[in-house]
């Protein structure tokens, strides 16, 4: 079975361009950190469900993250872009990607508010999952996020992920435990061999 796996001139994995309806996903570069960016990062509704939550990040930290997620060859950090005027209002991430078992995990942001619960975090995953699948030719696809995070499920569940398991009062979240939601979508294709 040949896997199609695009490198780079360094064997690093290159990140694609993928082109949807209303957005398009291609590479974060260093040029997307802004001030803009950073307000994402800080903006309490978002900081709510990221682990990242009580760092103090600044562009620098940012700019290292990109950076790191550039050289990584188990991940792919893609900006998620409108396709009417080239806003950036999120990133996807695909990653660690497990060669060997050919699994990976979806993580996404969208940080323009005005953008929430318009469908637009379902279509990233849709388009990151079918490049997963039908070019990297991943098995397995899983997803993760907070019980109260309720867009983030149904983010996933519209993108066709299915709740595998619930963790009870995993994590501590604003001064209580709640419960770990963990989301899978497994290569249809590959189900038929």
């Amino acid at each position: 079975m040949k896997m199609e796996i695009h490198l780079n001139k360094n064997h690093l994995l290159t990140a694609p361009c993928l082109k949807g309806k209303r957005i398009y996903l291609r590479e974060v570069v260093v040029q997307d950190v802004s001030k803009r960016y950073l307000e994402w990062m800080k903006n309490p509704l978002i900081k709510k469900y990221i682990e990242s939550r009580d760092e103090n990040i600044k562009i620098d930290t940012l700019i290292q993250y990109v950076k790191e997620k550039q050289a990584d060859k188990n991940s792919i950090f893609l900006a998620i872009v409108l396709n009417q005027n080239d806003m950036h209002i999120g990133n996807i991430k695909l990653g660690p990607i497990d060669w060997y078992h050919r699994l990976a995990d979806i993580g996404i942001i969208i940080g323009e508010t005005e953008f929430w619960g318009q469908g637009y975090a379902t279509e990233a995953v849709q388009l990151l999952s079918n490049y997963a699948f039908n070019v990297l030719n991943l098995h397995k696809l899983t997803a993760g996020c907070y019980e109260g995070n309720r867009s983030s499920a149904r983010a996933f569940e519209k993108a066709n992920f299915f709740l595998e398991a619930t963790r009870p009062k995993h994590l501590y979240h604003e001064g209580k435990y709640q419960g770990l939601l963990l989301y899978g979508r497994i290569n249809k294709k590959q189900l038929k061999r």
